[in-house]
């Protein structure tokens, strides 16, 4: 059985709530990465895309200097490590996800994406979820 512990992307990115919706682009553009996960110490508090930035700041007209918080996705739903691949796709479909955070102990350790799941998975998981997201019910 693969697992999110197989295939997950383990080098994350990580931002605070204050950190600026101009900062967090500039990460996303030098990394080459379309999120970035925010914590509040320890503990992750939401994650935002580039999506995110453009649909719900830029185009409404916002200050880039505004902190993240205001911008990001809260309440994340996240899978521990040892999830199968097909649990996870059903999830993703099911929330409509593009990315999910991944969680030992409580603690978030890596995130997989669509993308992860296409390239790594040995299933049709990918598909699975693509599904979901696609054509939602």
């Amino acid at each position: 059985m693969t697992t999110l512990k197989d295939i997950m992307t383990r080098d994350l990115t990580t931002v605070t709530p204050q950190s600026t919706l101009r900062e967090v682009a500039t990460l996303m553009r030098d990394q080459d990465i379309g999120n970035v996960l925010v914590m509040d110490g320890e503990q992750l508090s939401g994650i935002i895309t580039d999506r995110d930035i453009v649909v719900r700041a830029v185009a409404g007209g916002e200050d880039l200097n505004a902190a993240v918080s205001a911008y990001a996705s809260g309440d994340v739903f996240t899978l521990d490590c040892e999830s199968d691949l097909r649990e996870a796709a059903r999830a993703m479909a099911e929330r409509q996800l593009r990315r999910l955070p991944v969680t030992e102990g409580g603690q978030v350790v890596g995130i997989v994406s669509l993308g992860d799941l296409a390239v790594r998975a040995e299933s049709n998981a990918d598909q699975q979820a693509l599904k979901g997201i696609s054509q939602p019910e």
